[in-house]
């Protein structure tokens, strides 16, 4: 091995630069319960003090739609970013998703309106401490009982159960889903096939009730980032449609209804070449003592053999440490990356390393992941592209 001086080889980055989400006062699991509570739902509490109350609210989640690139798009989307100011109860400012950033974690946080170190959806896949396998938590495979896997109620279903009428409209597709009745149960679902189909209805059950809580869904603009990256026509197409998307369902709402616009997370595209795309199915050093790689590709988890847990957070901080956030479990729940408070069933799902991507690059797994690998757009970390998401609002 050859030794390079200590000014050629930087510090790795620390733990405590990471901007960790703003859980408590301005994340996505703050925003349901902070509804619910201008409701006079018990068990909730107002958490994001920006938000005034309303007898009817409105949450439309848009996969994928981050704050940096709507920003970056005022043509494509000009009723959303004519919309900017009124984010976050007209502060101009964003919300945080939560870490990762990525759906599953997301969806999870929004409904039960707890960080993912409560929830225990802390990743897109993570180990199951049960079984020792890889769990994938968006498509729940391999299965495992959903309320075992996640104890907590919804705020769907403390609304409901104070009387407030509830409601989810999306794809029919995702009604009987583990991840929908973990995350988004409560009251009653409502499956409509298309995005003017979705809006119309959740307008209609806005108006069914003198206090209504509703949330609507719209994937396709995620997919496309994916499949395209967010420099794309085609995402930009996506963003034109559900523009148009949220301006009729603004421009249907009952009065007293407060309307947001949010969601999960934000997506940044990577090139595709060694230096931004490192491959763990071909890094004999990064698969050194490693049993399971979890995760995705900036947001990863890491379980290591028994006993060689040290070694391996030694080796992916001086391999990576320039690039990405390196921690051992204990240090990244101890900076509050998942929350502030790490529930016991969860704790052993979080790798025994997770790594935070900083810069514009992924840890990729060629023969293990191929699909997830061959993505042009990618989220999970902790940077503004990632992290940030509108909190756009619409009053009658």
């Amino acid at each position: 091995m050859t030794h390079t001086a200590h000014w050629d080889h930087p510090e790795p980055l620390a733990v405590a630069s990471a901007p960790v989400p703003q859980y408590g006062s301005g994340s996505l699991a703050d925003l349901l319960p902070t509804l619910a509570a201008g409701m006079g739902v018990p068990g909730t509490t107002p958490a994001i003090e920006e938000l005034a109350p309303a007898d009817r609210a409105c949450v439309f989640l848009i996969d994928g739609l981050g704050w940096e690139q709507l920003r970056a798009h005022p043509d494509e989307a000009p009723y959303m970013a004519s919309l900017l100011a009124t984010s976050r109860g007209g502060t101009g400012r964003p919300l945080t998703a939560g870490y990762p950033a990525t759906t599953a974690t997301s969806l999870a946080s929004v409904g039960t309106g707890l960080p993912p170190g409560a929830h225990g959806l802390p990743g897109y896949t993570v180990r199951n401490p049960a079984t020792g396998e890889l769990m994938n938590q968006l498509r729940w495979q391999p299965y495992s009982d959903p309320r075992a896997w996640q104890p907590h109620p919804t705020v769907f279903q403390l609304a409901d159960a104070a009387g407030v009428h509830a409601a989810q409209v999306s794809s029919p597709a995702f009604q009987n889903t583990p991840l929908t009745k973990v995350a988004l149960s409560g009251g009653t679902f409502h499956g409509r096939l298309t995005g003017e189909e979705r809006v119309d209805f959740a307008a209609e059950q806005l108006a069914a009730a003198d206090r209504a809580l509703v949330y609507t869904y719209y994937a396709e603009l995620d997919g496309a980032g994916h499949r395209y990256g967010v420099a794309s026509d085609t995402w930009r197409g996506q963003l034109m449609y559900v523009d148009r998307l949220v301006q009729r369902l603004a421009e249907q709402l009952p009065p007293r209804t407060a309307l947001y616009v949010t969601a999960d997370h934000g997506m940044v595209d990577i090139p595709f070449d060694e230096q931004h795309r490192i491959d763990f199915d071909e890094d004999w050093e990064l698969q050194a003592g490693v049993t399971l790689l979890g995760g995705e590709g900036r947001a990863r988890h890491v379980y290591a053999l028994p006993g060689a847990e040290s070694d391996v957070l030694t080796c992916w901080r001086e391999v990576l440490g320039e690039q990405f956030w390196v921690a051992s479990r204990d240090e990244a729940i101890a900076a509050g990356w998942f929350g502030p408070h790490i529930d016991e069933r969860v704790y052993a799902r979080i790798g025994d390393v997770v790594a935070a991507a900083r810069d514009d690059v992924l840890i990729i797994a060629s023969e293990r992941e191929p699909k997830e690998s061959a993505m042009v757009g990618n989220h999970g970390s902790m940077t503004p592209a990632e992290q940030l998401v509108p909190l756009l609002e619409v009053r009658s």
